[in-house]
């Protein structure tokens, strides 16, 4: 799998790709809680792109998985106990991860999270790092198969969610 860099080309693409995830994942409201307008926003997809750390997977041409990979963690990221204790530009971390509900339970989340763990990697972060929230807990579990560790949790506020528990992993190799 090779992911691409989004460009602002393909900002129309990935914000309908975005709103036909959240529009018809089983169990969205349960788990993700993702909401049109709300989260992902296009205010923050647009941001993701123009600093080059939004990235698509896509099938015959048509977008069947995106996420954003920052080489950078925020402040939010700070409370948490982490095994390693690395400034915050030495930490990748995975953000808005969509599979497009025809590709779900085929590998490609899986896959694109591996493909981030190789880019992080290559530019010499010494963490990668994700939250998702407590509800999640379908993620969880492919995180922890892919490696990840849960670290701790948050009660944090987001537009789409209120306040609510996040769950936050580190990779281990």
């Amino acid at each position: 799998m090779r992911l691409e860099f989004a460009t602002q080309k393909d900002f129309d693409a990935i914000i309908t790709f975005y709103d036909d995830v959240t529009e018809r994942t089983p169990e969205m409201t349960t788990y993700a809680r993702w909401q049109k307008g709300k989260h992902p926003t296009e205010k923050g997809i647009n941001a993701y792109i123009n600093e080059g750390s939004m990235y698509l997977h896509r099938d015959n041409g048509k977008i069947v998985g995106a996420m954003a990979v920052t080489m950078y963690q925020g402040e939010d990221y700070h409370a948490i106990e982490w095994a390693q204790q690395v400034p915050d530009d030495e930490v990748a971390v995975i953000h808005i991860l969509a599979i497009s509900p025809d590709a779900q339970g085929k590998g490609v989340g899986s896959e694109m999270i591996r493909e981030a763990i190789r880019l992080a990697q290559n530019n010499g972060m010494q963490a990668i790092r994700l939250d998702a929230l407590a509800s999640n807990t379908p993620a969880h579990k492919i995180y922890e198969r892919l490696g990840f560790e849960y670290r701790g949790k948050q009660h944090l506020y987001a537009d789409n969610t209120g306040w609510t528990d996040f769950y936050f992993f580190e990779y281990e190799e």
